[in-house]
């Protein structure tokens, strides 16, 4: 059974590529278009869409308003925000992941036609992740994906770097935490950092976001954590206190010089199809800080980071994964737990209660 999209843009060129884009996917059928919400209402009272990609700026109403008015529906209909206005520092963003948005995806001002088909992947599984999210399928492992597609390649970390020896031994040092998230992950970090004293480990955290929007959400997040919390640059420190968020589109590494934490930013290949990708963060995890770091991976979809788990595992780190109940959804987390690469799983509440504890901060 496919998935049935309904393509909302007051762009005639945009509707059209985002037609042929998604029809390419044997799993998903567009089953219709509209130029402006007013449309869309009428094409939805006919039969209703399993998805609905959405512009922001468009006439008669906006689509925060309709997004807004989606999600307040006894039976909302999951959206996916395709915008020129969710850039980075833009209140939009914020609104959109507040009114409900499944996912984002930053469109340039200019190009948009090209950008969108070079973008075809990333599209299609946002679609498939907004349906799968909003219908509480959690169970989305690879041995049984409900859906028939699959992408090749698939790179690991070794793209990046090499893996570390298993018997390694590092000097004791500073404990550190590496966090890796997805789809609900936003929301879901926001609740786990306010828990966070303001003499917190040194962290580092991957979420899969588009370029340009991780600097605002740290900024949002600093603003409502005793923490601080900053978009990490090439060779920024890690230290006690500070949380650093990967910056979209770059792979962020955690590195050691003597008794010195800090991390490499740097390009790459696409690694468990994602940059960042939480695999390479955990790979360097296990590599550089072993039986001194801290795990946690979280909500998400699909299994990136759950083979950096292990590895961090086989080196020494305790591993932290949020549970089932508490997961929008239960995907990395599930790939962790059957690799055996997690040490307890835990609700989102009571993560940063595990952390502290695992780091001795707590008893």
């Amino acid at each position: 059974m496919k998935i049935k999209v309904l393509v909302i843009d007051d762009s005639a060129v945009v509707r059209e590529t985002m037609t042929q884009i998604l029809s390419s996917d044997p799993d998903i059928e567009v089953m219709g278009t509209a130029s402006d919400p007013v449309f869309a209402i009428k094409k939805i009272q006919a039969e209703r869409p399993d998805v609905i990609t959405l512009d922001v700026e468009m006439p008669r109403m906006d689509g925060l308003s309709f997004l807004k008015k989606i999600n307040s529906l006894a039976q909302p209909i999951p959206v996916v925000i395709c915008s020129s206005k969710v850039e980075a520092g833009s209140e939009n963003a914020f609104k959109a992941l507040e009114y409900g948005a499944a996912e984002l995806i930053l469109k340039p001002k200019m190009g948009t036609k090209v950008f969108l088909q070079e973008s075809q992947i990333r599209i299609c599984d946002a679609v498939k992740s907004a349906y799968c999210s909003k219908n509480k399928i959690r169970k989305l492992i690879s041995s049984r994906t409900p859906f028939s597609s699959e992408i090749q390649p698939k790179l690991t970390a070794d793209a990046i770097l090499d893996k570390a020896s298993p018997h390694m031994s590092l000097e004791t040092t500073e404990k550190i935490v590496a966090v890796g998230a997805s789809t609900g992950g936003t929301e879901a970090l926001a609740t786990f950092l306010k828990m966070l004293p303001i003499d917190s480990p040194g962290m580092v955290i991957v979420q899969h976001m588009p370029e340009h929007f991780t600097k605002s959400f740290a900024e949002r997040l600093d603003r409502i954590c005793q923490v601080t919390v900053k978009e990490a640059e090439d060779n920024d420190t890690i230290v006690r206190g500070r949380v650093l968020i990967a910056p979209g589109n770059k792979h962020t590494l955690i590195k050691r010089s003597g008794a010195r934490y800090y991390v490499e930013v740097k390009d790459g290949p696409l690694v468990s199809r994602h940059r960042p990708s939480v695999d390479v963060l955990f790979r360097s995890a296990s590599r550089y800080a072993g039986k001194n770091c801290v795990g946690v991976i979280m909500t998400g979809m699909g299994d990136d980071g759950a083979k950096g788990m292990k590895e961090m595992h086989d080196t020494g780190s305790w591993t932290i994964a949020q549970d089932e109940a508490s997961c929008i959804v239960y995907g990395m987390p599930c790939e962790a737990v059957k690799l055996g690469g997690v040490d307890e799983s835990v609700s989102l509440k009571n993560i940063a209660e595990a952390v502290l504890k695992a780091t001795g901060q707590r008893k």
